[in-house]
């Protein structure tokens, strides 16, 4: 299993930037080079404690589909989305805002993750997703940014 952490300024209140980073929109808007698509559940607007949503997306050149619940919901500190189906073994992403105390935001994402397939599910973590899924969750975070700053 692998756990990592990416830590993003944004000048924007916590309430503003908790609320941006449940939107559906920004999410895709920030995964558009994977082409990443809200297919069911909640499919548009902003999720909240209990909201699940299926993610479609393409990545290694190959179609990939994740169901993730909202698990923990509390604003504007924290909230937490897991996998419930899909690709991952594991995959649990806690979003963290705290106060930078100038009026802006520290957003800490925490993120466990495994893949599947045992011994070769860790070659590919050592190999590919360490690399990969980190520069992806700082792609999202930037569009969450730009978002938020507006």
């Amino acid at each position: 299993m692998t756990r990592f952490e990416i830590t993003t300024a944004i000048a924007a209140p916590p309430q503003r930037v908790f609320d941006v980073s449940l939107r559906i929109e920004v999410h895709t808007a920030g995964m558009a080079h994977s082409g990443e698509q809200a297919i069911g559940g909640v499919t548009s607007g902003q999720l909240r404690l209990g909201d699940t949503v299926t993610w479609q997306a393409r990545h290694f050149g190959l179609r990939w589909r994740m169901t993730s619940r909202i698990s923990a919901y509390e604003p504007p500190g924290h909230f937490v989305d897991e996998q419930v189906a899909g690709p991952f073994k594991r995959w649990h992403h806690a979003h963290h805002f705290e106060p930078d105390g100038n009026g802006g935001t520290i957003m800490r994402d925490v993120i466990d993750f495994a893949a599947p397939l045992g011994p070769l599910g860790t070659i590919a973590e050592r190999l590919v997703l360490n690399r990969y899924m980190p520069r992806l969750i700082g792609i999202r975070n930037a569009e969450i940014k730009s978002t938020a700053e507006a």
